[in-house]
């Protein structure tokens, strides 16, 4: 029997394929508990248009992705931050909120779970930060700690 998965399945098969399986295992698991439907004519066809929309969204995502990247190439973003009188140490360290947030005021909107930062930045001066911005898109930013 034809079938077309709903939802992803180890061992058997992801969301959108469209798979062949024996008619027990698809009339008495699959389609019961909702992991896949019948693969009827019109069913294949819906699932054919799901996921050609599916495919131009992410291409979509990823051109944007790649243009934020490409306008973030160049960009210092200054972060400030708290610290003791007379070059004295930083208060705590720079966090993925605080860089999402400099950013927010430069105009690029970043979530702060998309920051990576290596290291703990605990000192002013320039550190370098991975954006991850999409699935294959990244970008290395510099982030200029300064005192506030």
């Amino acid at each position: 029997m034809k079938i077309i998965m709903l939802k992803d399945l180890k061992g058997t098969g992801k969301q959108g394929e469209v798979l062949e399986v024996s008619d027990g295992y698809a009339r008495n698991f699959l389609i019961k508990k909702g992991y896949a439907m019948e693969g009827t004519a019109q069913n294949l066809y819906v699932a054919e248009q799901r996921k050609k929309a599916y495919e131009t969204k992410i291409a979509n995502e990823t051109a944007q992705a790649r243009e934020l990247a490409k306008k973030l190439k160049d960009v210092v973003v200054t972060v400030k931050a708290k610290g003791g009188d007379n070059n004295g140490k930083m208060f705590g360290s720079v966090t993925a909120e605080m860089i999402s947030n400099a950013l927010m005021e430069l105009g690029y909107s970043v979530d702060k779970k998309k920051i990576d930062i290596k290291e703990n930045i605990r000192d002013f001066g320039k550190f370098e930060v991975t954006l991850r911005l999409y699935a294959e898109v990244s970008q290395v930013v510099t982030i200029e700690v300064v005192r506030a």
